[in-house]
């Protein structure tokens, strides 16, 4: 029996419940890491975000029902790697001066993840004639790069605290 051809609808579909399972994740990865961060800035930032994660995944099921499809998960593997990788940093260095540097160097890695994930969802919903997707995806887009903005500065105050308590000179080396 011949199988049908794979359409880009097809793939937005399958990228949509990718993202919808990766956004779970990302709210429970953002708790965990809410508590185990020691700066006080850092762990705003994760609440606050984890925060907005919870309204992102609310705002993922209303692109399902503007496609017609029922708000499904698909296990999403870059997440899962992600979060793994971030349990080990936190057993690896839970206790370090470098805690939260790793903290916030695993987060930017999940909302680079998220950022490029959305992107292309826009950009198919668009091109598929989902606008009113297009625009709820767009808007968690930008909360994603706002978010890694934040996270980028807060994790060069970081870096720079943590290199000074390792007795470093703060700098940037190559």
């Amino acid at each position: 029996m011949a199988t049908k051809q794979k359409t880009l609808h097809d793939a937005f579909y399958e990228t949509l419940k990718d993202v919808y399972y990766a956004e779970k994740q990302s709210v429970r990865a953002l708790k965990k890491s809410a508590k185990a961060a020691e700066h006080d800035e850092l762990r705003q930032a994760f609440e606050t975000h984890a925060e907005e994660s919870a309204n992102q995944v609310e705002r993922l099921q209303q692109v399902f029902e503007i496609i017609g499809k029922s708000a499904r998960a698909k296990t999403c593997e870059a997440m899962q790697g992600l979060t793994a990788e971030m349990e080990e940093d936190l057993e690896d260095f839970g206790d370090s001066p470098a805690a939260d540097a790793v903290l916030a160097a695993c987060a930017q890695a999940v909302e680079h993840y998220e950022i490029a994930r959305y992107g292309t969802l826009k950009t198919w919903a668009a091109q598929l004639g989902y606008g009113d997707a297009a625009k709820l995806l767009d808007e968690t887009l930008q909360e994603e790069k706002k978010t890694d903005q934040l996270l980028t500065q807060i994790a060069e105050r970081i870096n720079v605290e943590g290199a000074a308590a390792e007795g470093g000179s703060g700098r940037k080396s190559a």
